[in-house]
């Protein structure tokens, strides 16, 4: 994948389509759209029924006539028709009807490392179906970096770590390109899976994974790598008789259960370090790794990256809308051509 700086420059419009949220840039107006990818529909009439906010809401709380679906997972587009009528609705009537005013409609859309031809597709007609006549797809690894702030034009290493719902995406950039990359099917979605199945097969308690978050939150503090709050109240649905109950669930075991995935995760850094150039990776055991994405602000995982690298960690400001943010300073023209251009991976 070639991004060329001038092609986004003439872009009207970008987005960033994550298994979690969708996130729309507008060329002289900003972030205009950060709502979950979740619609609901009715599978009698096919109506739509809400998106966003109020689709992820009724996840479980519906009867059996409405679905609630995800037209996004990983990164990468399943449902083209359905993520058309989700972006569309997204965006409110006026908004839509001054992009399609635009006399040749240009979109930018981030894509994840190493899309496939398929993949990169069904990127580009669901933009497409909403007017664009020209889609630049752009590397979200590249996006993130520039959305932070990272300097990756220079002829030094800095490495970055995209924690995603479904994916984690870890890099090692320098002269405006991709040294070494590796796309890890392992994120924020996996680790709530986890505490799911500790729930279940240790406390007999069910829920729904969008009701781990503060479970999770009460990792702040010490975080996952040393012994922060000691329990927490979960309430949610006995296995056997069907009735409401809270458990008190030691920290300690939470941390415990989310290991594996978070191995995972360790695995695919290590083998990003090993394929970097030596020299390069001098430079990374100062400059350390920047973290983006929704799940970085899981509590403690910086610290435990910290110790398991030896290097650095930091976290971005708003790391969640790091890669849109960069969308936007390229469409906008901020990003000067001889930082990034030509680039290529």
């Amino acid at each position: 994948m070639t991004l060329n700086l001038e092609h986004l420059h003439r872009c009207h419009f970008g987005v960033d389509l994550g298994a979690a949220r969708t996130r729309v840039y507008v060329k002289g107006a900003g972030l205009v759209v950060d709502e979950p990818s979740v619609a609901a529909v009715n599978t009698k009439t096919g109506a739509l029924i809400a998106v966003g906010e109020l689709a992820e809401r009724m996840t479980g709380r519906t009867p059996g006539y409405i679905r609630v679906v995800r037209p996004v997972s990983g990164g990468t587009v399943v449902d083209i028709d359905m993520a058309q009528r989700m972006l569309s609705h997204l965006l409110d009537d006026k908004l839509r009807r001054a992009l399609r005013r635009k006399p040749r409609l240009r979109a930018a859309a981030c894509v994840p490392h190493d899309a496939d031809p398929l993949a990169q597709r069904a990127a580009t007609e669901t933009l497409i179906g909403l007017g664009a006549r020209r889609v630049d797809l752009v590397d979200t690894l590249i996006a993130a970096a520039v959305g932070c702030g990272l300097p990756v034009e220079q002829p030094e290493a800095t490495m970055i770590l995209v924690c995603g719902a479904a994916t984690t995406q870890v890099a090692v950039l320098s002269m405006g390109a991709i040294v070494t990359a590796q796309r890890i099917p392992v994120g924020g979605n996996a680790i709530d899976n986890a505490i799911v199945q500790h729930l279940r097969h240790q406390h007999e308690l069910m829920l729904p994974s969008q009701s781990v978050r503060p479970l999770q939150l009460a990792l702040s503090g010490n975080g996952l790598t040393t012994q922060g709050p000691e329990s927490t109240e979960i309430h949610g649905r006995d296995v056997a008789t069907g009735l409401a109950r809270s458990v008190h669930v030691q920290t300690a075991a939470v941390r415990e259960a989310i290991h594996t995935p978070l191995t995972a995760v360790l695995d695919g850094l290590g083998k990003v370090l090993r394929n970097c150039p030596p020299d390069l990776v001098a430079d990374l055991a100062d400059r350390g790794i920047m973290m983006v994405g929704g799940s970085a602000l899981l509590p403690g995982l910086d610290q435990m990256l910290r110790t398991a690298t030896g290097m650095p960690v930091h976290i971005a400001e708003r790391p969640d809308t790091c890669a849109v943010r960069g969308l936007g300073e390229m469409i906008e023209g901020k990003i000067s051509p001889l930082r990034l251009d030509p680039l290529a991976e």
